[in-house]
């Protein structure tokens, strides 16, 4: 089902993810706002989609602050006409480790993609209930915000933040016929240049060569194009009943995350007071229960295995 009509918003789109999400819009036949903090590298992502047939105008200003939202909305409607699709996935990185991480590297990660999400989704949404428009919301998540990563306690609140205000905004917009969702990308990325890991699957996506299957299937770890048709189906009317979900896509593997749900329930008359916890805390709290956390990739098989030379 084609996208023919509709017009879409991708921040943080001039390069990346964020273009991959724009291009496959455009593809669909979506009109496309791009946005960038470049002018640069919003223009040449602009000229790109043109150049492929589509059509997209750039809204050049940082995501986060009510204004930028409102800028954004603005854009798409006196450019195009109407809104009809947002795609929150403009981020930036801060990592460092607890100790290491400032007050400033903690607030610029949550301004850009929490607030940004926000301010963003909240302006959409208000032009969509006001036109009666059963808009589309992708909003991006990521693996670290489902499962913790090292180094990255801004990202992580971020991120698992995205998720939870999805599944509110699920309630809240369900009426006005607006879906809402996030995608949990896995995919080579700047950040995934830097991990020895990912070398081989890296080195083979910049010669234009496909990803050994090891990495596409068993990781699920793939190309920004690998996820990009997701956001396009998800933003399509055939996805109109799907809403308040985290979907991750990478690679040849699609996952549908479960919401948080109690991996054991265990009663007591009375409660559990200290003295009772004490006495049970091995049973209740074993190997079995306790939940893991962090990603756990699967050993490289050798001829996957970084050479140590070129290890970045």
């Amino acid at each position: 089902m084609s996208l023919n009509g509709k017009v879409a918003i991708v921040t943080g789109s001039g390069q990346g993810l964020g273009l991959a999400y724009a291009r496959e819009l455009a593809r669909q036949g979506a009109a496309v706002v791009i946005n960038d903090v470049n002018a640069e590298t919003a223009a040449e992502a602009v000229a790109r989609i043109e150049a492929e047939g589509g059509k997209a105008t750039a809204v050049v200003v940082p995501v986060g602050s009510t204004d930028a939202a409102k800028a954004l909305v603005a854009g798409a409607v006196e450019t195009f006409g109407r809104l009809d699709i947002l795609v929150t996935n403009a981020g930036i990185l801060r990592d460092k480790s607890l100790l290491k991480m400032t007050d400033e590297d903690f607030d610029l990660v949550i301004n850009v993609h929490l607030k940004g999400t926000f301010t963003c989704v909240r302006e959409a949404f208000a032009y969509f209930k006001e036109n009666d428009i059963p808009g589309r919301i992708i909003t991006i998540g990521s693996p670290t915000g489902q499962r913790g990563n090292f180094g990255q306690s801004n990202y992580a609140a971020a991120k698992a933040g995205i998720v939870g205000m999805v599944r509110t905004w699920a309630l809240e917009m369900k009426r006005a016929g607006v879906t809402v969702n996030s995608v949990i990308p896995v995919a080579a990325t700047a950040m995934t240049k830097t991990v020895p890991y990912f070398q081989k699957a890296v080195e083979a996506d910049e010669r234009g060569d496909a990803m050994p299957r090891f990495f596409r299937h068993d990781l699920g770890f793939g190309t920004a194009d690998d996820v990009a048709g997701l956001i396009a189906f998800l933003a399509s009317d055939s996805a109109s009943d799907i809403t308040g979900q985290a979907i991750g896509a990478g690679g040849d593997r699609l996952q549908v995350w479960t919401h948080p749900t109690p991996a054991t329930t265990e009663y007591r008359e009375g409660g559990w007071g200290y003295e009772a916890l004490q006495e049970s805390a091995g049973e209740l709290f074993s190997k079995e229960t306790l939940q893991s956390y962090g990603e756990e990739f699967l050993p490289l098989p050798e001829e996957l295995q970084p050479e140590a030379a070129q290890v970045r």
